[in-house]
């Protein structure tokens, strides 16, 4: 390691952090690799993906290191840390071995496709600080970072709101075409993703939905198998939840709509917030609704709200080199806070095992849940598939997934 750690402290080192990358995909390779090749806080010290091919291009292309099997960077490249961006399965076996060899993880969304490999990752990472107890875990839920979502968390935990009575979250601005599944061959089978909509585009969104609210107490799903595509995995769900508080919560996700809509609404007993398009808006009332409900001798007459637009900073100009950055961070001096550490990454599975647990069931689920009865149904179907992939197509040139990260 790079870093030494001595009485509780990161002791800094001059050197660049050497950071290996997994996976070269959209996101591995359209955004991690471009920032980690222009940092001057790391050194890109090895690439790995199982296309030797596109390995190979990567490593010329960024002066590194190519490999085509993740074990031999991990035990040959010398690092001191590695971000994973391989297919959702593959990111426990990659993050498993990292931590028994010392070297700190970052780790795309979602942490795992099931819960008990989530655990398992957990549970490795906390018997290898033991030994390394400087290792950091950390998830890439760089949605966290973007001001909507920082400020309406603020508002709740101020007070603002009151007493919550429900959460509504309509985002349907996912569209994925067949042209889309048919770009990987793993992708939308429930042997190579593991899920639909809600392990690949949604973990975000349920992620930023227990970040705000907390977990329900109760789960209940219903999803659609290949309803607009030819896939075997959902691209269509609802939920509702349930929380201690009382609170509502619902969910409903496509990758089909067009237009889609992105509209999270958050009612509370002093008014509503509404964000969508980018904008917030709170709708303000003069008194608490609920205490006005109980002592209006009014059969009828509502509260007149005043309708309050929400300012808004800049979000970071590179959300992923962000949580990075923050990452680098508390390597090299100790100083600041991930984004979101390691073991918060199960919580959003959560609510995605729970949803698809609870549509197989067809009755509702109270959390915690048995994990296991899910792992057991997603090895049923990976065992059952008969979906043959048609030849993946090369697509015309980098397309820009920018607009896949919006709110």
């Amino acid at each position: 390691m790079y870093n030494n750690y001595r009485n509780g402290r990161f002791i800094m080192n001059s050197k660049p952090l050497r950071v290996g990358l997994v996976g070269l995909g959209a996101i591995g390779g359209g955004i991690h690799a471009k920032y980690l090749h222009a940092s001057q806080r790391v050194r890109l010290a090895g690439v790995c993906d199982a296309i030797t091919d596109k390995a190979d291009a990567f490593a010329a292309e960024y002066g590194t290191v190519a490999y085509s099997d993740y074990k031999e960077m991990l035990n040959r490249a010398e690092l001191d840390a590695v971000i994973i961006a391989v297919p959702h399965f593959d990111h426990s076996a990659v993050a498993i071995e990292a931590f028994g060899l010392g070297i700190h993880v970052l780790c795309e969304k979602p942490i795992a496709v099931h819960l008990n490999d989530a655990n398992r990752m957990l549970d490795a990472y906390e018997s290898a600080k033991q030994r390394y107890p400087d290792l950091l875990f950390g998830m890439m839920f760089q949605e966290r970072t973007y001001a909507s979502y920082r400020k309406v968390k603020e508002m709740i935990a101020s007070g603002e709101l009151g007493r919550l009575t429900r959460a509504t979250w309509i985002h349907t601005a996912w569209f994925r075409s067949q042209a889309y599944y048919d770009s990987g061959d793993w992708r939308a089978t429930w042997a190579g993703e593991g899920g639909g909509i809600l392990t690949n585009q949604c973990p975000h969104t349920l992620d930023m939905y227990q970040w705000l609210f907390g977990l329900p107490k109760l789960i209940s799903g219903h999803a659609r198998i290949g309803k607009y595509h030819d896939i075997e995995v959902e691209d269509e769900a609802t939920a509702f939840f349930e929380h201690e508080n009382g609170m509502i919560g619902h969910l409903i996700v496509t990758t089909a709509e067009i237009p889609g809509t992105n509209r999270l609404e958050i009612v509370g007993e002093y008014g509503k917030l509404v964000l969508e398009e980018g904008e917030l808006v709170f709708y303000k009332n003069p008194v608490s609704m609920l205490k006005h409900s109980r002592e209006t001798d009014q059969r009828f007459n509502t509260l007149k709200p005043e309708r309050i637009v929400v300012p808004l900073e800049q979000n970071p100009e590179n959300p992923h080199e962000y949580v990075a950055d923050r990452f680098f961070d508390r390597l090299l001096d100790g100083t600041g806070e991930l984004v979101a550490e390691g073991w918060e990454g199960p919580r959003s599975l959560v609510l995605a095992n729970g949803i698809m647990l609870s549509s197989f069931n067809g009755q509702a689920l109270e959390v915690p849940f048995d994990a296991d009865a899910f792992e057991s149904k997603l090895k049923e179907l990976a065992a059952g598939s008969k979906y043959v992939k048609k030849q993946a197509k090369a697509l015309a040139g980098d397309e820009d997934m920018t607009a896949s990260f919006g709110v």
